[in-house]
């Protein structure tokens, strides 16, 4: 069976390169067109490569980058298109592409709230793909699926399973954000070095919305869900990897092992499905006292193409009726290029891509 032609948008970018990383020998998808600035046009994706952690593959290095147009896509024949581009030229050039039949998988924030495009999470929301049917593209063969903000990503995971099993009506959040959530270059090393900055623009208003259209239910469109995410964000001198302290009132008393079994046995449909980049457990509970690190935990999930798409869990507590735990989640992974290919890897098993 032939592989479905794809195409990176933003392919230079921090974002865009994690989606190469993922892609390139990827068992479903093959990179047929890698897009950037147009300043960057002619040249190769490794005169521009930056992750060290990841080998580029000799016939993707070579990739010569092309402009953002629709033309290449068509050029391409195109099907799918994973876009890493800033949420200030993204709106335009994703519909554009939608309108023409491709199908967009979307880390930018442009049309995360749209009411007819899914904010997705196949382990949370699987049934919210189904909004794509509702997109004017989709008449076209085109739609519009997005991810959500990376620091919401990763408390959606354990959020999923204890909504479900228990009467919850607020999460408080404390997040220690990586400097790579900022995308390249970052923050400016005299800000961040020896110093956490309190304050990330927008970031604690889109956990609070986002989750309720994560955790909301579908009818006509989507209902929000009555849950309130109160978040305090902070940005903090480690490279990747967003470590999240979450406080839960709860209703009744309840064991710590108690929470500890609900978020260690959750699957959901990506595990069930079991696509090529869902991490066999989505949510790994660590007994240590000094657990989840970044330096320690940040590529965790199993297979080894699911590495950085689990989210780790750590001090479980319940003190008077109040769950508390530490997760960790790395942000460009899971909470970005990993969390749009493995949207699409569901859509496609969906049958959206055909």
């Amino acid at each position: 069976m032939s592989k479905v032609p794809v195409a990176v948008l933003g392919a230079t970018g921090n974002i865009g390169q994690r989606f190469v990383s993922l892609l390139q020998d990827h068992p479903t998808f093959e990179i047929a067109a890698l897009a950037s600035s147009e300043r960057k046009v002619g040249g190769s994706l490794k005169a521009f490569w930056r992750l060290d952690d990841v080998p580029l593959a000799p016939h993707v290095a070579s990739m010569e980058l092309q402009p953002l147009d629709l033309g290449v896509l068509r050029k391409h024949d195109v099907v799918a298109a994973f876009s890493g581009l800033p949420s200030e030229i993204a709106g335009d050039i994703e519909m554009d592409a939608a309108r023409v039949g491709v199908r967009v998988f979307s880390n930018a924030s442009a049309h995360r709230m749209d009411p007819d495009v899914p904010l997705l999470v196949p382990e949370v929301n699987p049934n919210h793909l189904r909004l794509v049917e509702r997109q004017p593209a989709f008449r076209e063969g085109g739609f519009v699926v997005t991810n959500p903000n990376c620091s919401i990503t990763g408390l959606a995971l354990p959020l999923k399973p204890l909504v479900d099993s228990l009467d919850l009506t607020d999460v408080h959040v404390a997040t220690y954000q990586a400097l790579s959530g900022a995308g390249y270059p970052g923050v400016p090393s005299l800000d961040i070095t020896a110093n956490v900055i309190p304050f990330i623009e927008g970031e604690e208003e889109k956990m609070r919305r986002e989750a309720k259209k994560i955790l909301g239910s579908l009818s006509d469109g989507i209902l929000p869900s009555p849950i309130d995410v109160w978040a305090n964000c902070a940005r903090v001198a480690v490279r990747d990897g967003h470590l999240e302290a979450v406080s839960i009132p709860l209703k009744d008393e309840i064991p710590a092992g108690e929470i500890a079994h609900l978020l260690s046995s959750f699957r959901g449909e990506a595990q069930v499905q079991q696509l090529p980049t869902a991490p066999n457990q989505p949510v790994i509970v660590r007994a240590e006292a000094n657990r989840p690190q970044p330096l320690l935990d940040l590529m965790a999930g199993e297979p080894a193409r699911a590495r950085g798409m689990a989210a780790t869990i750590g001090r479980i507590r319940v003190v008077e009726r109040v769950v508390r735990f530490f997760v960790l989640s790395h942000n460009t992974i899971r909470g970005g290029a990993g969390g749009s290919v493995l949207n699409a890897e569901f859509a496609h098993r969906r049958g959206y891509l055909d």
